[in-house]
């Protein structure tokens, strides 16, 4: 799992079937440092999460088991939203 935060809302009217129902969010992914890395990506939100909001998303396999659509065209899933984050320096 990575961590992103929310930064947009995507409305695909078209779209594979099999993502009918899915709500899509542009995510950026974050260091530790919580400092953007790399492009936004798409990702189906699996938990409700918000614009601004940081999260907690997976890729690949397990993006689709979150999303419970196994054979849908799904890259990325939010499964959690982060409420609080601790490091030790």
């Amino acid at each position: 799992m990575r961590m992103g935060k929310v930064i947009g809302t995507l409305v695909a009217t078209k779209k594979d079937e099999k993502l009918i129902g899915s709500k899509l969010m542009i995510t950026q992914p974050l260091d530790a440092s919580l400092n953007p890395k790399g492009d936004p990506i798409v990702a189906v939100d699996t938990v409700g999460a918000g614009i601004g909001e940081l999260i907690i998303f997976a890729t690949g396999t397990a993006s689709r088991i979150a999303a419970r659509k196994m054979d849908a065209p799904i890259d990325a899933a939010i499964v959690g939203i982060i409420d609080e984050i601790n490091m030790d320096n």
